[in-house]
């Protein structure tokens, strides 16, 4: 099947030329089609087939309903320099997304995307999918501002709209974004609606377009050592909500620490995901009130602390960094997760339960 023209179109920009020397906020857009894709055939084949000989870097998002283990995956979104393809996974089904496998599961594939963590467990869990080979533009942006000396505040993540109004990477302001949203919380099937409006398009569109330009703006930044922490994080953060019964073991493995980073003396931490079961009843416990019990826990280690929450897994603590930094956070967590407390009545310590 032969793609048709594309009736849709949108503006990209430009990455910047190896050591071009343009102001912040000196973006230069290109045209490029917007493919609405039923069917394998209408993929490129480099994408299709993935091959040492032919590395890619694309832009890559999903939207869908509720998206997490038990919503809807309806959209997945890829950026190419030259088009955009929007995978309509409704109407291409469980054959059109078992044909992108390859490529989503590739290490010759590289998948720019903003907070990996949700789209990576719909892809697992909705079509056994195992994302790999990210590189999840949260995570550099974090790893750029502790390069610069800057620290964030636990939860202080960047949202992808304010990533794209920083003109150290973009600065473009995107309002249609708070429109898209407002619809979802009206409808929050807003995302299974057939035929595509030109609005679903575009904001589909919209999530990918600027990643490329914005992956080619945190390359220049990010240091070797910066480089090794964003692969092995994005890695984690892609596996963190898909637990199994293996522990991962038929996931791609972590990226090891580079010899040049080994031979400098320059040698980081390991750096692993760990996930604790919650006993009923104890995560109000973790939490505490207003959130102060989990706030304190994440002030004092150096890791991400990660809670399923209403999307699942509800009963689970998932906790990524540096080895000594999780295994501290992990023993404080069970502290609080402990069913019996010892107080002291008179000369002997007395045992209750609460």
């Amino acid at each position: 099947m032969a793609s048709a023209p594309s009736s849709h179109q949108t503006d990209v920009p430009i990455p910047p030329d190896p050591g071009d020397k343009c102001e912040d906020n000196d973006v230069r857009f290109s045209p490029v089609p917007i493919h609405i894709v039923t069917h394998s055939s209408q993929l490129p084949v480099e994408f299709l087939e993935p091959s040492p000989d032919r590395q890619l870097v694309i832009g890559f998002d999903c939207e869908g309903v509720d998206l997490c283990r038990y919503g809807t995956l309806c959209i997945m979104q890829l950026a190419f320099p030259d088009a955009i393809y929007l995978i309509d996974a409704t109407q291409g089904g469980e054959m059109l997304m078992k044909a992108c496998k390859p490529a989503l599961e590739s290490s010759y594939i590289t998948k720019v995307i903003h907070d990996c963590k949700r789209d990576s467990e719909a892809l697992y869990f909705q079509f056994g999918i195992k994302l790999n080979n990210v590189v999840d533009t949260q995570i550099g942006y974090s790893l750029i501002e502790e390069q610069e000396g800057r620290t964030r505040a636990p939860d202080d993540y960047i949202s992808f709209v304010g990533l794209l109004a920083d003109p150290r990477y973009c600065g473009v302001s995107y309002l249609e974004k708070q429109e898209v949203r407002v619809l979802l919380r009206q409808d929050p099937e807003f995302w299974m609606y057939r035929p595509l409006s030109e609005l679903m398009v575009r904001a589909a569109a919209d999530d990918v377009r600027f990643l490329l330009y914005i992956y080619n703006r945190m390359m220049a930044k990010l240091t070797q050592r910066s480089l090794w922490h964003l692969a092995v994080r994005g890695a984690l953060y892609c596996r963190c909500f898909c637990i199994n019964d293996d522990e991962y073991a038929d996931w791609s493995p972590i990226p090891p620490i580079p010899d040049n980073l080994i031979l400098e003396g320059n040698v980081p931490e390991e750096e692993i995901l760990s996930v604790l079961d919650v006993p009923p009843g104890k995560m109000g416990r973790v939490i505490g009130k207003r959130g102060a019990s989990i706030m304190s826990i994440k002030e004092s280690c150096n890791a991400e602390i990660l809670i399923g929450g209403a999307k699942g897994p509800p009963d689970k603590v998932f906790i990524i960094g540096p080895v000594k930094q999780v295994r501290k956070a992990e023993a404080i967590l069970r502290g609080r997760m402990l069913e019996m407390v010892t107080v002291r009545s008179g000369p002997d310590r007395k045992i209750i339960s609460i």
